[in-house]
């Protein structure tokens, strides 16, 4: 058996036999359902029914309105429905980011959404499971892309912070809204560093302290009384104006990408810190050792090159949406 049959459509799973779509970016109507693995913007739509956990309910409900029919699911609670069964199973990613396990007469099918392998400061630990075919993703699906410990990195952070507050000028930490603040905010507990966050960031953030989380104390972003402070904002065209609002300051931007050379430049900061809520290739590479699938297809980044080094490590795989190439030898 090879799991339930699917389809890649606009660059999301629907499968027919079960009237479900896994992360659609369009807005799917009544008769069909969607899981939405997460509450980045990139993952959800104004569904009319969808599965998710409680905290992607919460976080969604923040960023998204109106109206739909809504099944919060526990991690590891089994959902029996016509077609099967839907077990959703933390995925490492943000607070609340969940991969998907269906399980049918058909087989079994795990898709991951976003997910990270190693423990975040933030978010749940990754728990995924055996199936008999995979869907991954695969951002950082290159072997050059092998992230540091992550008390190295925070270490970076912490010694950023406090020499450019030393040199009389404010840190200002680029990280998304939602996950990526939440993790800056966290690795800057203990660090006794006074902090400011834009309102974005305060906004998500008290979702996530009313769902138990703690961080270290914060004020919103008050430009006159910055200096001093640690800032914590989401990148974008709005990083122009609060240089200019706070004077004197250093950027430094915190992604996955900051494994790439030219990283700081593309943000325009100072700095770059390879601090990541996506896995890196190893942890790829082991997810695919522990959930031991038939065949893995992959989507998002890397995706054909990852898949083709599976092959090559005699794992079946293809890359969703991708034109693959025969691998043939010559000379």
């Amino acid at each position: 058996m090879r799991g339930p049959r699917f389809e890649y459509v606009k660059g999301a799973l629907h499968l027919p036999g079960w009237r479900m779509w896994l992360d659609a970016h369009e807005a799917i109507g009544r008769g069909e359902t969607v899981f939405v693995s997460h509450a980045h913007s990139d993952h959800t739509a104004r569904h009319a029914e969808v599965y998710l956990t409680e905290a992607t309910r919460r976080l969604m409900r923040a960023r998204i309105g109106g109206e739909r029919t809504e099944h919060a699911l526990a991690f590891g609670e089994r959902r029996e429905l016509a077609e099967g069964a839907l077990t959703l199973l933390p995925a490492g990613h943000i607070l609340g980011s969940a991969m998907s396990l269906l399980e049918g007469a058909e087989g079994s099918l795990l898709y991951t959404g976003d997910f990270k392998l190693r423990p975040g400061m933030a978010s749940e630990v990754c728990e995924p499971r055996k199936a008999d075919v995979l869907v991954m993703e695969t951002t950082f699906g290159r072997p050059k892309y092998v992230f540091p410990p992550v008390a190295e990195v925070v270490a970076g952070i912490h010694r950023f912070c406090r020499e450019t507050l030393e040199e009389g000028g404010v840190p200002v930490l680029l990280g998304y809204s939602l996950g990526k603040a939440q993790e800056i905010l966290a690795c800057l507990s203990g660090a006794g560093l006074p902090i400011m966050v834009t309102e974005p960031v305060a906004k998500m953030t008290r979702v996530y302290a009313d769902l138990g989380h703690v961080f270290p104390d914060f004020r919103l972003l008050e430009v006159a009384e910055a200096r001093g402070h640690v800032v914590v904002a989401p990148p974008g065209s709005a990083l122009k104006a609060l240089r200019e609002e706070v004077g004197r300051s250093r950027v430094g931007v915190i992604t996955g990408w900051a494994m790439d050379p030219g990283c700081r430049f593309r943000y325009q900061a100072d700095a770059a810190f390879p601090l990541s809520d996506h896995a890196d290739y190893p942890e790829l590479m082991e997810l695919v050792r522990r959930a031991e699938p038939k065949v893995v297809y992959t989507v998002h980044g890397f995706a054909t090159q990852f898949a083709a080094d599976l092959r090559r490590a005699g794992v079946e795989a293809w890359a969703l949406g991708r034109q693959e190439q025969l691998e043939l030898g010559l000379g």
